[in-house]
């Protein structure tokens, strides 16, 4: 007998663990049956991707909208709110995309609902925030297209989940999206009822102070996104990509309760103090051995300026964000930080022809090709990713990036010496490589996910996620990216 009681300690010992570990916690139908028993009508609705090319390919949407080819979006298809249907324009976007259609990807939300996520985190990446977004607002009648972010993310650093601290990955994790206090306190204690512990739980605020709260037609439309970025296991990550383990419930009260809506949240703090401006040298002298080397060749400096406006920032002034989020600075090779014309919502005419003047191209001659340079933001700590993207300009296609991954000793060739070229980096864009290294080829006769050699380009920097604020680095604090392009002299 003692031998058998020996060997179920033992068991105890190196088994129950790892079934902790792998258990999921809570119920997810016992906790719809607590919001019903509650008083609340509960619809289903799924995580899906959203693949703003496609959409464009097939005539949904008017662009890509500056679409980060380095990661595959997700986002909330939500019902509409009970008893109300949902707008055409909006549900062919679900059916685009292969999904039900009974479920929308921009949605309204009154003032006292939620939209609730409960399922899995993104397995282990570089990166993954929930983020959500004004989409649409109506003006004097007419509902225009905004695409801004609201206030922060939930990302890997600061979202709550069953796992421990500094391990979000492959996690359950509940979001409550809601602008009331009530409604978040009555959620949660459904959720308490049905197994899931506080401790994983969070809200992500949808202010009514700054918003046009309600589901009538001339509400504010909302999406919520997820942005997985650089998988470890990549094909653990198209897993969780094609099918996301989790679900999303819209929750309405079916009767009128007191307000209790939540301030605007306090926002993360951008910047350290500590700055890149002591590689500036050393990035100049970059620039003069990349000059030197391609020196029989026609060079033009490509203008480098601060992107598109922040959240907060389009939302006051009512114009097209184009989708940032506060995790990330945003640079482009733009002739001005200029403001993207707002166009009415869903418009098919092209609004975008204001970025280049005069518009750059990239023909198919092997004497014809763009260099990319820059601090590499990732080996000096600003940054938790990066990367480059080359863009069509006339609808903001993004048909392929470089990450901070590839960076790596890719400015040593140009500065045998200098031992600050490891936080540097060089990359070639052109449109046959002839199988040179560190060499982008840019597609072609693909439609959307190529740029023809006639369509004007441009080209677009991220820096996502400072470890040290959890939110994205401060432009104050960063050496700005730069391009040459190369050709023929004429």
């Amino acid at each position: 007998m003692r031998r058998y009681i020996i060997l179920a300690l033992i068991v105890a010992v190196f088994v129950s663990p790892a079934l902790a570990q792998n258990e999921t916690p809570g119920d997810v139908d016992a906790f719809r049956q607590a919001l019903e028993q509650d008083g609340f009508t509960v619809q289903e609705g799924e995580v899906g991707s959203f693949d703003f090319i496609k959409l464009y390919e097939a005539g949904v949407l008017p662009s890509a909208y500056g679409n980060n080819p380095a990661t595959k979006y997700l986002i909330y298809f939500v019902p509409p709110a009970p008893g109300r249907a949902m707008d055409e324009r909006i549900a062919t976007i679900a059916r685009a995309l292969g999904m039900s259609g009974n479920a929308s990807s921009f949605w309204n939300l009154g003032p006292d609902e939620a939209v609730v996520f409960v399922g899995k985190t993104p397995p282990e990446c570089r990166y993954f925030s929930y983020d959500h977004y004004l989409i649409g607002r109506t003006y004097d009648g007419e509902q225009r297209w905004i695409f801004a972010n609201i206030a922060d993310t939930l990302n890997n650093l600061v979202i709550n989940t069953d796992g421990p601290q500094g391990d979000p990955y492959n996690r359950t994790t509940m979001i409550v999206s809601t602008a009331d206090r009530g409604i978040d306190e009555r959620i949660r204690t459904a959720a308490r009822s049905a197994g899931y512990p506080d401790g994983m739980m969070n809200t992500q605020v949808f202010p009514a102070s700054v918003l046009n709260l309600g589901v009538e037609n001339d509400s504010d439309t909302f999406a919520v996104y997820i942005r997985p970025a650089l998988f470890a296991d990549q094909q653990a990550g198209a897993g969780y990509t094609n099918d996301t383990p989790a679900t999303v419930f819209r929750v309405t009260p079916k009767n009128t309760t007191e307000p209790d809506p939540y301030p605007y949240p306090t926002l993360r703090v951008r910047g350290t103090g500590e700055t890149e401006f002591d590689l500036t040298d050393d990035l100049d002298d970059l620039r003069d051995a990349i000059l030197e080397r391609y020196g029989n060749l026609s060079a033009t400096e490509l203008p480098t300026a601060r992107g598109v406006p922040i959240g907060s920032d389009a939302i006051q002034r009512g114009v097209d964000a184009v989708g940032p989020t506060n995790d990330a600075v945003y640079l482009w090779s733009a002739n001005q930080t200029a403001d993207v014309p707002t166009p009415p919502f869903f418009d098919t005419t092209q609004y975008y022809d204001f970025l280049q003047q005069p518009p750059i191209t990239l023909g198919n001659g092997t004497d014809e090709f763009i260099i990319v340079y820059g601090v590499n933001h990732v080996a000096t700590g600003k940054a938790t990713y990066a990367n480059f993207a080359l863009y069509g300009a006339d609808i903001w296609n993004g048909v392929g990036s470089i990450t901070d991954v590839d960076f790596t000793g890719t400015a040593e060739e140009y500065l045998p010496d200098n031992p600050n070229a490891q936080y540097l980096y060089v990359y070639k864009i052109a449109r046959n490589c002839e199988g040179e290294q560190n060499c982008f080829a840019v597609p072609s006769g693909v439609g959307g996910y190529g740029i023809e050699p006639d369509q004007p380009i441009f080209i677009a920097w991220r820096l996502y996620l400072e470890n040290a604020t959890a939110t994205g680095p401060s432009y104050a604090e960063v050496v700005y990216d730069r391009a040459i392009k190369f050709g023929p002299e004429s």
